[in-house]
């Protein structure tokens, strides 16, 4: 039996297999990409309050806002649609709103990086995408807060 045969006949396998991987693949160079950012801009404190205790006075307020559309792999996309059947948690959603909420907020911190602080933060979601079978294809995550500057 030839290679080509081979591939000819597990054609169907090595697709979900090579989806997998290179899934995992991107997943983790973006967390890698995310962990790296979020050392950066670790020094900005974020609260959700609309009000802060500071010892200056405010020399400059700005809104700012990131945004990020994150999409689901086939292969996730699958394991969701079983987790649906039997129940619990689904995992795989649970990792694309975490990067997606990560992510946005590390944009919104890039907009302002000489910002004091981040005051009154706010994440919103929206679902960018439903293919045929109602399914989540993408997910867009925007999150908005004001850049605070003190004196």
């Amino acid at each position: 039996m030839s290679v080509i045969e081979i591939i000819l006949d597990n054609w169907p396998w090595i697709l979900i297999a090579s989806g997998f991987f290179a899934g995992r693949w991107a997943e983790a160079n973006h967390y890698k990409s995310i962990r790296i950012r979020e050392k950066t801009f670790s020094q900005i404190p974020v609260t959700t309050t609309k009000t802060f205790s500071s010892t200056g006075t405010v020399t400059e307020a700005k809104l700012c806002v990131g945004s990020v559309v994150v999409s689901i792999d086939h292969y996730k996309r699958l394991l969701a649609g079983l987790r649906n059947i039997f129940g619990g948690e689904v995992t795989a959603y649970s990792t694309l709103l975490d990067r997606g909420r990560r992510e946005s907020v590390l944009r919104m911190k890039a907009q302002c990086p000489d910002a004091d602080m981040f005051v009154n933060l706010r994440l919103e979601t929206s679902t960018m995408f439903k293919g045929e079978g109602k399914t989540t294809g993408s997910l867009e995550m925007m999150c908005y807060a004001t850049a605070v500057k003190f004196s």
